[in-house]
């Protein structure tokens, strides 16, 4: 019999540490769950799920508009932020039902409440302390605000979902798919936005093609883009609205401002120094391949360990370390080169494998295919919005090493692909494909001509 209160035990449950406590469950570990937010972590609550949601209204007013053009059209179409807000929060208060029960159906322990590292096998939630033979962190990242002045002023994605009313100025701080997003929801739901980056192009990483033709179609969409700037200060009137100082000197008059700058793993408070266990400069704990800590009984993975900020990874990752620790020993990592990622911007973002930066400096030679059309949906809509398609091809093996879009469901329709491409697809492959006719994705099997070699 054992010595300890629990054979696991999960700090967070978010996506990773739910999945973890689950399958180790399922396998008859004893394992109790401690949380002091909600279930569902991030995702759930303040990030997948509802950006999503809030993006599919953008996108009906959107099209509200285009149907015009196919003869469809309505006297006056209104948007009623409450309405949007108060269905979102019934929406996740019915996800965390969901995780609730599936925790308690698989005869995990659940616990309210933050739980701190207390030594190697113990952990205390509201002042009881636990004893487990291993511990599993699984507390994801938080977002990040710099400290400027005003600073008190700012919102993050933890707020903006559930604000009192709807802005009708809105300034997007950031260059991640994050601010992306934002920017695109609210400019499309009829705010002005404004997007100022430090940087001089956002999304830094991806394709640089990719990038610049996402930031004309997002600037075509209403978005005011404004690169290398930064926010100096913030400072409130006296009717609630916000002076907002940038590094040229200029001031913005706006609503709410909200700062996408990073998330930065939830370490702070968990003991961890008290406890031995390492992290690097950022906050994330250090990890080996077996997800084990500096500490061998304390482990990590998820946002915390700040490998790939993913929910999918997350749950791959809980997957590998259930299977090597109470499984077969086996569980393969999740291999972090080939992760197919969207991004929620309008139009959308899908893109797998390498860049073309990055497939340059790796290999010898490489082959280009790109294509850059207008949607058949828009030569009647009106919109200008165009579609990016690129295919990176390895010339000596013809296989596809990187492929990306920016496109209506863009995500969507790069989760079929990259199941062809991790497979190992040639570009072969792809040209003996037959193409669905007439959709846009069939261009990725009828791209024919080298844009360059």
């Amino acid at each position: 019999m054992s010595s300890y209160d629990y054979d696991l035990f999960v700090v967070g449950a978010g996506s990773g540490g739910v999945r973890a406590a689950r399958m180790a469950a399922a396998k008859g570990v004893k394992v109790a769950v401690a949380e002091d937010l909600k279930l569902g972590g991030t995702c759930v609550n303040v990030g997948c799920v509802p950006k999503k949601l809030y993006v599919y209204a953008s996108e009906y007013m959107q099209e509200s508009e285009e149907g015009r053009g196919f003869g469809v059209s309505a006297d006056k179409v209104s948007f009623d932020w409450a309405t949007l807000r108060d269905n979102k929060i019934s929406e996740i208060s019915r996800l965390n039902n969901i995780y609730g029960n599936l925790l308690d159906n698989s005869g995990c322990e659940r616990i309210k409440g933050r739980a701190t590292i207390t030594g190697p096998n113990s952990v205390s939630v509201n002042g009881k302390v636990m004893t487990a033979e291993r511990i599993l962190i699984a507390v994801g990242g938080w977002p990040y605000v710099p400290d400027i002045k005003g600073r008190e002023h700012i919102i993050t994605s933890n707020e903006v979902f559930d604000l009192e009313s709807f802005p009708e100025r809105i300034m997007v701080v950031g260059g991640g798919y994050i601010a992306i997003e934002f920017a695109g929801i609210f400019a499309g739901l009829g705010a002005h936005t404004e997007l100022v980056y430090r940087g001089d192009l956002f999304l830094r990483g991806f394709d640089q093609e990719v990038r610049e033709f996402t930031a004309t179609e997002v600037a075509r969409k209403g978005v005011n883009l404004n690169f290398n700037t930064d926010v100096e200060s913030i400072s409130k009137r006296d009717d609630g609205a916000l002076d907002v100082r940038l590094s040229n000197g200029d001031i913005r008059v706006v609503d709410h401002i909200l700062y996408a700058t990073g998330r930065v793993p939830k370490t702070a408070g968990l003991g961890l120094e008290e406890t031995g266990v390492k992290v690097n400069n950022k906050g994330a704990i250090v990890v080996n391949d077996h997800f084990q800590s500096s500490v061998p009984s304390i482990y990590a993975l998820g946002d915390v360990i700040d490998r790939v900020q993913l929910t999918p990874v997350a749950l791959a990752e809980a997957m590998s370390f259930v299977d090597q620790v109470y499984g077969s020993g086996e569980g393969q990592l999740p291999d972090y080169d080939l992760i197919p990622t969207a991004v929620f911007c309008q139009p959308n973002i899908g893109t797998l494998g390498l860049t073309e930066e990055q497939a340059r400096a790796r290999y010898d030679h490489i082959d280009v295919y790109v294509s850059d059309f207008r949607a058949m949906r828009h030569t009647m809509s009106g919109s200008e919005e165009r579609t990016l398609m690129k295919l990176i091809v390895e010339s000596s093996s013809d296989k596809i090493i990187g492929i990306h879009m920016v496109g209506a469901d863009a995500g969507e329709i790069l989760q079929g692909l990259a199941v062809a491409v991790v497979a190992g697809a040639t570009k072969q492959d792809f040209d003996r494909t037959i193409g669905i006719h007439p959709t846009a994705a069939e261009e990725f099997v009828t791209m024919r001509q080298k844009s360059r070699s």
